[in-house]
């Protein structure tokens, strides 16, 4: 019995060196596993109390606990004192430095086209236009029919527009917003409508299948084609300065009558000509007319009493000409040098 109770007191001293020397909460552990393990030291001399009588069982079985006990409260000690130097360390390595200067932050910046979008909603707001919005997955009864456009016309062919089913299809324009509001709202409707737009276009200098367009209507008793040109030489007053001019172009379009092309003096070299508008000193930026009675009354209007106008702006040409742009793919390539221009 005195040699076993002698082996205890050995392990205990044994312990307390390695606990003095470890340096780590994982040092702590093997040492923890190599004495108090289920095969450690400890418990291996705890096996041997089979071969003790009944009455040095118990005795033998307090010594064991005691030093256990201790040896499990040494232990703790130690890992505590570890973990608070190891979260000391922590600490201090990562420390931060208030006082030096924050690391920068890019800024970044209202993409051109939106830009453009912006500056033609606010000319517009400000003549007390609201904005509309619509879906750019549409039907063809608001995309095509409603606009008097009817199965077999060109408008409609796939090399032009993107179908999804046969009656769904990616909008070619925003004007079925405006036969939406049309629908809810009735007259006096005084609306711009901007957004993306999809066709088939192959990409070049000036084509892109995604592009934006900003679209205007106004529907009142008495609303005439003066009106019409007269909202239109201020839009192109406030966007491109008090001395730009428009002019118009007799043109078709299905949805009104009459119909007009619209252009602005070109903003490259003032009306005198150049390779921007092709000797012309005029640049095309948008088409316009007078609603076709048959849209009105399609939608619940009824033309005998009520007239409106529409028109469309092509913003990426807009954008193009507002900040001196040539080539539209630089509108869609997110190249930051050039984005970085328009900060």
């Amino acid at each position: 019995m005195s040699d076993l109770i002698h082996s205890l007191y050995a392990i205990h001293d044994a312990f307390q060196k390695e606990i003095s020397g470890i340096a780590s909460s994982t040092d702590a552990e093997t040492v923890r596993v190599k004495y108090l393990g289920k095969k450690g030291e400890l418990t291996g001399v705890l096996r041997m109390m089979g071969s003790l009588t009944p009455e040095e069982r118990p005795i033998i079985g307090q010594h064991a606990n005691d030093i256990r006990a201790k040896m499990e409260a040494e232990l703790e000690t130690c890992l505590r004192k570890l973990q608070a130097d190891e979260q000391r360390k922590q600490l201090i390595s990562q420390t931060i430095d208030v006082t030096l200067p924050a690391s920068p932050v890019a800024m970044g910046s209202r993409h051109p086209l939106y830009k453009a979008i912006d500056e033609i909603c606010e000319v517009f707001l400000g003549l007390g236009y609201s904005i509309a919005e619509g879906p750019e997955v549409e039907y063809d009864l608001y995309n095509f029919e409603k606009l008097r456009l009817p199965p077999g016309h060109p408008a409609r062919d796939t090399q032009d527009t993107f179908y999804i089913t046969d009656n769904i299809l990616l909008r070619t324009q925003t004007s079925p917003v405006q036969v939406r509001v049309m629908e809810k709202q009735k007259p006096p409707i005084k609306i711009v409508c901007p957004g993306k737009v999809y066709r088939s276009d192959a990409l070049d200098s000036t084509h892109s299948p995604i592009f934006h367009q900003f679209e205007g209507l106004v529907v009142d008793k008495g609303v005439t084609m003066g009106d019409l040109v007269g909202s239109l030489q201020l839009f192109a007053r406030k966007l491109f300065g008090e001395n730009t001019k428009i002019r118009l172009r007799p043109h078709h379009f299905p949805f009104t009558e009459p119909s007009c092309e619209v252009d602005l003096t070109c903003w490259s070299c003032k009306g005198k000509g150049c390779r921007v508008c092709k000797g012309e000193g005029y640049v095309e930026v948008l088409g316009a007319g007078m609603v076709h009675p048959e849209v009105l009354s399609g939608c619940g209007i009824d033309p005998e009493v009520y007239s409106g106008f529409a028109f469309g702006i092509g913003v990426e040409r807009t954008a193009m000409g507002r900040f001196g742009i040539d080539d539209i793919r630089n509108l869609y390539e997110n190249d930051v040098r050039f984005l970085k221009q328009f900060k």
